[in-house]
């Protein structure tokens, strides 16, 4: 029963350092383009003739 009081901070923890990673993520405009990666991937302007 004493494992739950370590384990219970640690889960809110790494859920809180969760929640603030998505933020910056969001904050920072990752998601802005989320289709571009998908084109340019498939794009053929970088081959040498």
């Amino acid at each position: 029963m004493n494992i739950i009081v370590y384990l219970l901070p640690l889960a809110l923890g790494l859920g809180l350092l969760g929640l603030f990673a998505f933020l910056w993520a969001l904050r920072s405009g990752q998601y802005n383009d989320m289709e571009g990666a998908a084109y340019r991937v498939l794009s053929d302007d970088d081959v040498e003739k």
